[in-house]
C-alpha cells in the first residue's frame, strides 16, 4: 500500500491492523480495532524530515520513537558539542526493512548526531481466550556503534485518538503527577506536583485528570509518574468506542511514564490541532537529555554496548 507516495507495511490479524512507515521514521501510521482508529491521524500531509524540522511542522500523528532525547538540547559531552533536534533524531530517519511478514517487521536504523542503532521488531497477534484481545508488541534493541560511552534517554510517542468522557487509567501505586509543561500554565510551572487524579488549577478550581476534555479546551498538559514496581501498565477506555487501549511494559527497563494529555493546546497558532492522549513508558522523568544527564537519570551505554526493552499495546472490546 501507498500513502502520498510513502510505502506502508501493514500487519494484520482478523480484527486489528497497523500501517508502520518505514522511510518516515519506522512510524506506526495507523492501528485499527474492529474497524475504528486508534492513533491521532496527521495534522499536515505526511513528507521527509530533515534535523532541523521541528515536530509541529510534521504531521504530528501516530507513534514516533523519541530518541536521543524528547526536547530538543546541546550540550557538550564525550563527542563534542552535540545538537539533538525537537523529539529526538530517530522519527525523521529512514529505516531500514530487514523483514516483514503479515503479522511481523523488524526495521532498523543508525543514527548521526550520536552513534546509536536502534533495531525493533513489532508483531501483532491476537489472544484467545480471556480478555486480552489484540496485542502490537514492540521490541526493542539499542546498541552504542561508537568508540566512546554515551548517554541517551528514549519515550515512545503514541498519540492516541480520544473522545470527550474517555477515561485514563493509572496503577493504583500511582498518587502524584508532575508537571513538565502545561500550556497557558493551566496546572502551574515545571516541577509543580500534582495528585491523581484529582487536581487543582492554577486559577484555583479542579479537575479530573483522569477524564478527556473536549477538542476546543485548549489543554496541552505533559506530565510524568514514577511507574510501580512490578505495575507497569496504563490505559484508556474509550467508552463510545467500546474499547479499551491498554500499554504494558517492564518498569525496571523503563521505569517512568508520561502523560500527553492534548485537547487542541497543540500547536499554538495552527489551524488544526492534537486531541489525543499519548501514554508514554519512558527513561527518565523530564523530556531532555541535557536534564536527564544532569539528574542522573539518563542511561550509559558504553561501546559496542546494548540495552534491550518492550512494550504491548492490547486493545480489548468493553461492554
Amino acid at each position: 500500500m501507498v500513502d502520498s507516495g510513502i510505502a506502508r507495511v501493514v500487519l494484520k490479524t482478523d480484527t486489528f491492523s497497523v500501517d508502520v512507515l518505514p522511510a518516515l521514521g519506522g512510524k506506526v501510521a495507523s492501528m485499527r480495532k474492529n474497524g475504528i482508529e486508534l492513533l491521532q491521524q496527521p495534522l499536515l500531509p505526511y513528507a521527509p524530515r530533515t534535523l532541523s524540522s521541528p515536530f509541529e511542522e510534521s504531521d504530528a500523528s501516530g507513534f514516533d520513537e523519541c530518541l536521543p532525547s524528547v526536547s530538543a538540547c546541546e550540550f557538550n559531552g564525550v563527542l563534542g558539542q552535540v545538537s539533538i533536534p525537537d523529539h529526538g533524531e530517530f522519527w525523521r530517519i529512514p529505516h531500514d526493512v530487514v523483514s516483514a511478514s503479515d503479522t511481523e517487521v523488524r526495521l532498523a536504523a543508525t543514527g548521526t548526531v550520536l552513534p546509536l542503532r536502534l533495531e525493533r521488531r513489532l508483531r501483532v497477534a491476537s489472544e484467545p481466550g480471556g480478555p486480552k484481545g489484540d496485542v502490537l508488541q514492540i521490541d526493542y534493541r539499542l546498541e552504542n556503534t561508537g568508540s566512546r560511552t554515551i548517554q541517551y534517554a528514549w519515550s515512545a510517542h503514541p498519540l492516541l485518538a480520544v473522545e470527550a468522557g474517555d477515561r485514563i487509567h493509572l496503577p493504583p501505586g500511582i498518587e502524584t503527577v508532575m508537571v513538565e509543561n502545561s500550556a497557558g500554565h493551566r496546572l502551574g510551572s515545571n516541577g509543580k506536583v500534582h495528585p491523581w487524579p484529582f487536581a487543582q488549577l492554577s486559577s484555583g478550581e479542579y479537575t479530573h485528570l483522569d477524564c478527556v476534555g473536549k477538542e476546543s479546551d485548549g489543554v496541552g498538559d505533559k506530565l510524568f509518574a514514577a511507574a510501580p514496581a512490578g505495575d507497569g501498565w496504563c490505559a484508556i477506555e474509550r467508552n463510545g468506542a467500546g474499547l479499551r487501549v491498554q500499554v504494558e511494559f517492564d518498569p525496571q527497563r523503563t521505569p517512568w511514564l508520561g502523560l500527553w494529555l492534548c485537547y487542541g493546546g497543540w500547536p499554538e497558532n495552527k489551524a488544526r490541532r492534537q486531541y489525543c492522549v499519548a501514554l508514554e513508558p519512558c527513561t527518565s522523568p523530564v523530556d531532555s537529555l541535557c536534564q536527564a544527564i544532569a539528574a542522573s537519570t539518563a542511561r550509559s551505554l558504553g561501546p559496542g554496548q546494548s540495552d534491550l526493552w518492550w512494550i504491548r499495546i492490547v486493545t480489548t472490546v468493553v461492554s
